[in-house]
C-alpha cells in the first residue's frame, strides 16, 4: 500500500516562496508518474503539477511560471516562488492522473501578510 508523507509547508508574507517535499514509499517510485494537489477551505482538491518519470511536467494555469516540480529518486518536490493568498491551502502528493487511494496528511501552506 502506498504511504505518502508530505512536508515544508508553513506561514509566508505574499511574495514568499516554500519548497515542499513528499516522500513515497510502498509504490514503484521511480516508475511513477507523481503530482501535487492542493485543497483550499471549503473547496475539492485539485491538480497542481504533475510529473512524469521521464520528468515531463504539467502545471495549472494558476501557478505556470511561480511553481516548478522535481523530483529524485526517492522524493518529490514542489518550489514555490511569488505566493499569492490564493495558493493557501492543504498539499498533498499522490500518483497521477490517478491516485493511489489513498492521501497522506498533507502540509499546509497559508500566505498571508
Amino acid at each position: 500500500q502506498a504511504h505518502l508523507v508530505e512536508s515544508g509547508g508553513g506561514w509566508v508574507q505574499p511574495g514568499g516562496s516554500l519548497r515542499l517535499s513528499c516522500a513515497a514509499s510502498g509504490i514503484y517510485f521511480t516508475a511513477a508518474p507523481m503530482a501535487w494537489y492542493r485543497q483550499a477551505p471549503g473547496t475539492q482538491r485539485e491538480l497542481v503539477a504533475a510529473i512524469t518519470h521521464s520528468e515531463m511536467t504539467k502545471y495549472d494555469d494558476s501557478v505556470e511560471g511561480r511553481f516548478t516540480i522535481s523530483r529524485d529518486n526517492s522524493k518529490i518536490y514542489l518550489e514555490m516562488n511569488d505566493l499569492r493568498p490564493e495558493d493557501t491551502g492543504v498539499y498533498y502528493c499522490n500518483g497521477w492522473p490517478r491516485d493511489y487511494g489513498v492521501w497522506g496528511q498533507g502540509t499546509r501552506v497559508t500566505v498571508s501578510s
